[in-house]
């Protein structure tokens, strides 16, 4: 039986993470990169795919974890009859190498552990060849992967896993460390784990610590900011959206997707985020990595990208694992790279424009890219798309698209009028008026008294809640009000939002899935724009509630099983969150600020 998601703690060195689950197994990592094939894949399959677990040998009474405070070094705490034991699980890097420390350290009385380390390349398909080094360490092979298990602890082989079982006292400390490297490389010298680990500790905290606030609500803000790094890729800049592939949208359904790749449409909001944390550092990294991502004839755009750049992100099923909770099929790669999707144009236009804004130095080739790209959306924005929620049953004039259309233009006029940019402001003032009154035009249903999912249509989705967060129109404009009143009577579960109905829209998937966090997330902004606090604040409360014990968020959440849903960590969900909390904290949050009118 599947672990449940929100049962999933993650450690990460900027480059990878891994998901520990709460007995200390953990079921999922691939190195050296977020994208890279997994070694411990129990995550979609069972244990004989991959994982690595330290627990009593004969199970625990308690089981307690938590971050240190600051980090993302996870304390996992096993209290039994006889004892108590702290596991500490962190990850470093060194040039070209990986490391995941483990330190089992006995805080009272004596337990007995037992370690068992299955490793299987390529997705949990490939058995590894197993050799001991002359100085004790065990070496791990399979084509270009390899991993160095060392620790002090005596282990053995036993079905085609590695296996030690072991006494620990209190005041003692046992360290184990797996280090990957390139096969073909010489071996990765050792490293102390003890003293590494408390090195990583430190540099969390310093890091962390730009983040300002004592209070519970800053300690969860900070928790969201430390999510959103760790889900960062240290050279790149890029920012993956989840550290997994394939947790479903619902169980036994066929919505899984492999997340670990960076999307256009989540700049703006994570540049907002990292901007009105103090994270400028980061944030300029990612405008880099968008500039870098999106140069090129601008028809070739894409809505996403690999960790470096890279397009192409082939996507193609592992028929040998069983999935999450048998939800098949399990992917790899995200053939939606290959869909047209308008609003990536707005969403690029809004990044650059706030980043000026935010102050962060633009640049003449970027300003290039920027009219090269508005020039040839002038020509294509009639054209019909598959719009954000990257449907796969073919393509409409969405009106988040459409919405996301004119917020190009307008940023390309506001940018030239507030930064002496060069560019032909009245012919792209007269399209972005244009583009307004089509969308008031056919995308607004008098008999609903409210914006619809594409034109023609009788229904809402959520994407509907940006049109006031990105400065379309007023919040408080009776057409966004309907809206709202729609959406809230159609799209609401148990108080949280459903991006759509798929019972009544055509996305080509069978199956319904959960609430979806950023969409319920963006009501919250609407109500804080349209002065609703005390709504605003207690549905916010009631997201908080949806985190798990140590403060991450998926996708989704399921409101009848009470499980959280979809690929995890999600970075627009802590995307989101930061947003809205900095909203309900200050009358100039991310969603008034984005939104305001410089007129």
């Amino acid at each position: 039986m599947s672990v449940p998601i929100e049962d999933y703690a993650i450690i990460g060195n900027c480059q990878s993470i891994a998901l520990v689950s709460r007995d200390a197994s953990i079921d999922w990592m691939g190195l050296p990169r977020f994208d890279s094939e997994a070694c411990f894949a129990a995550l979609l399959g069972t244990q004989k795919n991959g994982r690595w677990r330290i627990a009593p040998i004969h199970g625990a009474a308690e089981i307690h974890r938590r971050y240190q405070r600051g980090t993302l070094v996870l304390e996992t705490e096993f209290v039994t009859a006889t004892g108590r034991v702290v596991i500490t699980d962190c990850m470093s890097r060194r040039e070209g190498i990986s490391d995941v420390f483990r330190v089992v350290r006995g805080i009272a009385g004596r337990m007995t552990l037992r370690m068992e380390l299955v490793v299987r390349f390529g997705y949990g398909s490939l058995l590894p060849w197993v050799t001991r080094l002359e100085d004790g360490r065990l070496r791990i092979v399979a084509g270009p992967d390899q991993l160095l298990l060392d620790t002090p602890v005596e282990t053995h082989g036993e079905n085609f896993a590695t296996i030690a079982e072991f006494d620990i006292n209190a005041g003692e400390t046992i360290p184990f460390t797996l280090s990957w490297r390139l096969s073909h490389l010489p071996m990765p010298e050792r490293i102390d784990a003890a003293a590494t680990t408390e090195r990583v500790s430190q540099g969390w905290r310093d890091w962390s610590a730009r983040c300002k606030g004592d209070d519970e609500l800053s300690d969860i803000v900070r928790r969201s900011f430390i999510t959103l790094k760790a889900l960062t890729h240290h050279e790149t800049g890029g920012i993956v959206a989840a550290g997994t592939t394939s947790l479903p949208e619902a169980l036994g359904g066929p919505r899984n997707w492999d997340y670990r790749y960076c999307w256009l449409r989540d700049s703006t909001f994570t540049l907002y985020a990292l901007m009105t944390g103090g994270f400028t550092e980061e944030a300029d990294a990612w405008r880099e990595w968008l500039l870098r991502a999106v140069a090129g004839a601008p028809e070739q755009m894409q809505i996403m990208y690999g960790v470096g750049g890279e397009r192409r992100l082939t996507e193609f099923t592992v028929d040998w694992l069983p999935g999450y909770a048998e939800s098949k099929p399990v992917r790899i790669g995200n053939a939606a790279h290959e869909q047209i999707q308008l609003d990536v144009y707005g969403e690029v236009l809004d990044a650059f424009y706030q980043a000026r804004r935010l102050g962060i130095p633009s640049s003449t080739a970027g300003w290039a890219m920027e009219t090269t790209l508005i020039r040839h959306l002038a020509e294509i924005w009639q054209q019909p798309d598959e719009g954000i929620w990257e449907v796969r049953g073919g393509r409409r004039h969405f009106i988040h698209s459409k919405v996301m259309v004119w917020v190009a233009f307008d940023r390309a006029v506001r940018s030239i009028e507030e930064f002496d940019l060069p560019g032909p402001i009245e012919e792209w003032r007269k399209l972005r008026d244009r583009i307004h009154d089509d969308i008031c035009s056919k995308g607004f249903n008098t008999e609903l008294n409210s914006f619809t999912q594409y034109y023609g249509a009788s229904e809402p989705d959520a994407s509907l809640l940006l049109i006031p967060l990105v400065g379309f129109l007023p919040a408080d404009d009776p057409r966004m009000r309907g809206t709202i009143v729609l959406i809230e009577r159609t799209l609401l579960q148990d108080g949280f939002v459903r991006r759509y109905n798929p019972d009544r829209t055509s996305d080509g998937l069978p199956g319904t899935e959960g609430v979806f966090l950023a969409c319920s997330f963006w009501l919250v902004d609407n109500y804080v724009l349209q002065g609703r606090i005390a709504e605003a604040q207690a549905l916010f409360d009631r997201l908080l509630a949806l985190r798990n014990d140590v403060g991450l968020l998926s996708e989704e959440f399921d409101p009848k099983s009470k499980h959280q849903l979809g690929n995890f960590p999600q970075a627009f969900s802590h995307v989101a969150l930061i947003n809205s909390a900095h909203n309900l904290m200050t009358a100039n949050g991310p969603a008034r600020h984005r939104a305001d009118d410089p007129d």
